[in-house]
């Protein structure tokens, strides 16, 4: 896998650097076995959680690549 430049804010790095350590790893092998988890296993759009029980909201400017999902779509096409 590549290496690719992501900023995000500092505690939010913070965070992922203690949550990695945690688990006896480096900030960039935490990162890349979470995107080799991502990229491995079928995602069908719905995820529920207690803070979305409804699932997943796709924001995109593509709204039709998800008209078969079960999802909610913020069309950001302009």
């Amino acid at each position: 896998m590549a290496d690719a430049d992501v900023r995000i804010p500092a505690e939010a790095r913070d965070r992922l650097t203690e949550v990695a350590a945690a688990e006896g790893l480096s900030l960039r092998a935490y990162l890349a076995r979470l995107a080799q988890t991502l990229l491995t296993r079928e995602w069908n759009g719905y995820d529920p959680a207690p803070g979305r029980p409804d699932g997943a909201v796709i924001a995109t400017a593509a709204p039709q690549r998800w008209a078969a999902r079960p999802v909610r779509i913020l069309d950001l096409d302009l």
